[in-house]
C-alpha cells in the first residue's frame, strides 16, 4: 500500500472529506491529488473537505498541489475547503509567497461544513446534522480548531 492509500477520502453526503494526518512527501501528494479527483467523478460530490490539523509542516510543492486540487474541483463543479491550518503552516505559505488560490480555508470542520452546505443547493438543516454526526463517527481529529 502506498502513502497515500494511508489517507482517506471518504465521501459524506455531497463532500469528499480527506483528514490528513501523515506528513506526505511530493509522490504522496499527487496520488492523493489523482485519488480526490477520481472520487469527484465516480461519486459526483459537490465539495471537498481536507483537513490539514495535523500537518505540521507545508512546503512549496504540497502548498502549489492543494491549490491545483481546488482549481481541479472547480472544473469538476465542486469547491474545496481547507480546515485546520496552523499558524506554522499558514506562516510557511506566507513566507514562500504561496496564495492558496480557490481555496477557501476556515479553523475547523464544522465551520468547513457550514460553508460548504451554503454552497450546496438543495442542502437542508437535516442533512447537515447528518453529515456531522457520521463525521463524528471519524474521531475526535475532526473537532479540533
Amino acid at each position: 500500500m502506498d502513502g497515500a492509500q494511508r489517507i482517506p477520502v471518504l465521501k459524506v453526503g455531497r463532500v469528499l472529506v480527506v483528514p490528513i494526518q501523515v506528513d506526505m512527501d511530493d509522490q504522496m501528494v499527487i496520488s492523493l491529488q489523482e485519488r480526490i479527483l477520481s472520487e469527484l467523478e465516480r461519486t459526483g460530490a459537490r465539495g471537498v473537505l481536507i483537513d490539514i490539523t495535523l500537518l505540521e509542516m507545508i512546503d512549496s510543492f504540497i502548498g502549489r498541489m492543494l491549490s491545483d486540487i481546488a482549481a481541479m474541483a472547480r472544473v469538476m463543479d465542486a469547491r474545496t475547503v481547507v480546515v485546520g491550518m496552523r499558524p506554522a503552516v499558514a506562516i510557511t505559505l506566507v513566507e514562500l509567497g504561496l496564495e492558496l488560490r480557490g481555496v477557501e480555508t476556515v479553523l475547523n470542520v464544522d465551520e468547513g461544513i457550514r460553508l460548504l452546505r451554503d454552497e450546496l443547493d438543495g442542502h437542508d438543516d437535516e442533512d447537515e446534522a447528518t453529515l456531522l454526526g457520521e463525521l463524528n463517527l471519524f474521531g475526535e481529529s475532526f473537532n479540533r480548531a
